[in-house]
């Protein structure tokens, strides 16, 4: 049994052995002519005027959290469509319970201003 896993170690071990290989030739054979151009942080193009640790925007998490959620529903979506025929007016009384929550959901959201960067 034990022998049927042999291709994949096999796999593992070659594909290992590749990267580490390229990343000591790339690293060997790679141009190495720091100067004070290269060595001096980026940041969107112009030195940094800040500590690295400031505070963000809660709009920014707002924003990416919704991002998640409205993208997470197409996870949900996906299936359901798939298996249409299948589920019957039941499958589309769900779905459509669902997809009228998120609609909701986005016009509270809307309406609230979190969609609003300023």
């Amino acid at each position: 049994m034990l022998g049927e896993y042999l291709p994949i170690l096999l796999f593992l071990f070659v594909s290992t052995g590749l990267g580490i290989v390229l990343l000591i030739a790339g690293w060997a054979l790679g141009p190495r002519r720091p100067d004070a151009e290269k060595l001096s942080p980026y940041e969107c193009g112009f030195e940094a005027f800040e500590d690295a640790r400031m505070q963000f925007d809660v709009r920014y998490y707002l924003i990416a959290i919704q991002f998640i959620i409205f993208d997470l529903e197409i996870a949900f979506v996906f299936p359901w469509a798939v298996n249409f025929r299948n589920l019957g007016i039941v499958g589309l009384t769900e779905m459509g319970i669902f997809i009228g929550l998120l609609v909701l959901g986005f016009v509270y959201v809307w309406k609230k201003g979190a969609l609003e960067w300023e």
